[in-house]
């Protein structure tokens, strides 16, 4: 029996619109719409574009009700930790900030003062992150308290769209547990924790798993959109990564992790409970809710975010260079043997300027040609997986042989490549589009034409090709290694 869904994925740089047909176990993917997600900076902070969004949300559904006989399913997912909060009336309070905004800089600190890292982590299992929704509300509290005065709910991303899109207010628990207010033991949010630091958690929508059924699209949105009638919206791993990991093709009998690669990179492993211990607090990994009761614990790294940012800014000085030009530069260009802490790049600026004043602080001069930033970068985040990956061995007690890379970043074979000899691990890469595949086949799972993670992920590598890359060094040893390059920070 052959069905269509449409998965509608927005990422932090992007968004897509793909239709998905699901004939028994080949699943095909087209993509009818793509859009840039570009902030917007006001003077009194950096929010997301949301009307914006949902405006090509909609333009995405009305080219599936152009291209599809008929729709049997709508799914979105977003990037995580975002949120808006409606009042009473269903209305925004105020439009959603962006996780970079600088309001949040020092309120992890300030929490860990009140509440202490060890008690936080016990009840959340959650990597500590400034980014995270739990000091987004606390700086709301110290900068706005009215707006939480008279919110009436809070929704995160994919749930505010699916709001608009249903009216259903609903907490989808894939996004909720980037929160760093949801308790993984008890799956349920961690209201203790909120009033602890004086917000009233009287606003959390109810939470739902994957797969759930929210209800038609809104007669409105259907008619606007050219839907010839009201199909279903589903809750689908509603945490871009959550879709990504569902969708990874790996096989039971491997010893494997994923790295969902794009602007972030979430490095993990798909656990049956969470892992709440010393060594994965030490090691700042997270535990967050994945499809099908699994927990996807990892720890979450900057990814191609510095290049995108280096993009930009080479385009504002008149030189656009597309991904493929980029990297063929990059392949081209000499290794220094240095790697950049990437943690230290978190908001927007010059990256060009700033990667290179770094590299002459620790004595290592460069001129900022593309190719020679954009290595150095790869170099980095390459280097990031290996350490990552040994520390995860290390807190798991158990060793990985393969490893699975989804998403965007999946398409570079240059850092495809780094990545296996920086590990000297099997890289097995793709599908690219991991996160539509995975929202569109949980759709599938809500509507019972799939049902079990087992069968979506059988499905997944009976539908798309994968790429696999070698270490160029012989796999003599188990651990990962560093490649002997020397890493500079700022100073």
């Amino acid at each position: 029996m052959s069905r269509s869904y449409l998965a509608l994925d927005v990422g932090a740089e992007s968004g897509r619109a793909m239709l998905a047909h699901l004939d028994g176990h080949r699943l095909t993917l087209t993509e009818l719409h793509r859009f840039l997600n570009t902030p917007v900076t006001l003077p009194t902070g950096l929010y997301w574009d949301t009307f914006r969004l949902f405006h090509e949300i909609c333009h995405g559904i009305r080219e599936a009700a152009n291209a599809a006989e008929d729709l049997d399913g709508i799914g979105v997912d977003t990037w995580g930790v975002d949120f808006g909060l409606l009042g009473s009336d269903g209305s925004l309070v105020e439009n959603p900030r962006h996780y970079r905004d600088h309001r949040t800089h020092g309120v992890m600190q300030q929490v860990c003062d009140t509440v202490t890292r060890q008690a936080i982590f016990a009840q959340t299992g959650t990597q500590f992150m400034d980014i995270n929704s739990l000091y987004q509300l606390v700086a709301i509290r110290r900068d706005a308290p009215d707006a939480l005065a008279i919110a009436a709910k809070l929704l995160f991303m994919p749930d505010l769209f699916n709001y608009f899109l249903t009216a259903a207010v609903r907490s989808e628990r894939t996004v909720a547990s980037t929160s760093q207010f949801y308790d993984p033991v008890k799956k349920c949010f961690a209201t203790d924790l909120l009033r602890k630091l004086g917000i009233d958690a009287g606003f959390l929508a109810e939470l739902i798993d994957p797969g759930t059924e929210l209800g038609p699209v809104l007669p409105k949105i259907a008619e606007s959109c050219g839907l010839k009638r009201e199909p279903c919206v589903y809750a689908v791993g509603s945490h871009d990564t959550a879709s990504a990991v569902a969708a990874v093709p790996a096989r039971s009998d491997e010893s494997w992790c994923y790295i969902s690669s794009g602007t972030w990179s979430l490095i993990g492993v798909e656990l049956d409970e969470p892992l709440i211990a010393d060594a994965a607090l030490d090691a700042n990994f997270t535990n967050e809710a994945g499809v099908e009761g699994k927990v996807r614990f990892l720890r979450n790294i900057p990814g191609l975010w510095v290049l995108q940012e280096c993009r930009r800014t080479w385009a504002r000085q008149g030189l656009e260079l597309s991904y493929a030009d980029l990297m063929e530069r990059a392949a081209s260009a000499r290794p220094l043997g240095i790697t950049l802490d990437l943690e230290q790049f978190s908001s927007p600026g010059d990256y060009p300027r700033m990667i290179c004043d770094v590299c002459r602080l620790n004595g290592r001069d460069m001129q900022q040609d593309p190719g020679s930033i954009a290595r150095i970068v790869l170099d980095s985040i390459a280097a990031r997986y290996g350490q990552v990956l040994e520390t995860l061995q290390k807190v798991l007690g158990r060793g990985i042989q393969v490893i699975h890379i989804v998403g965007g970043g999946s398409r570079n074979r240059l850092l495809n490549q780094l990545t296996a000899d920086a590990t000297r691990r099997r890289v097995v890469a793709g599908p690219a589009e991991a996160t539509a595949v995975g929202n569109a086949l949980m759709q599938a799972m809500g509507s019972g034409q799939v049902q079990t993670l087992e069968e979506l992920r059988a499905i997944v590598r009976h539908s798309f090709e994968v790429e696999e890359f070698l270490p160029h060094e012989p796999l003599d040893r188990e651990e990962p290694v560093s490649r002997g390059y020397d890493s500079v920070t700022a100073q």
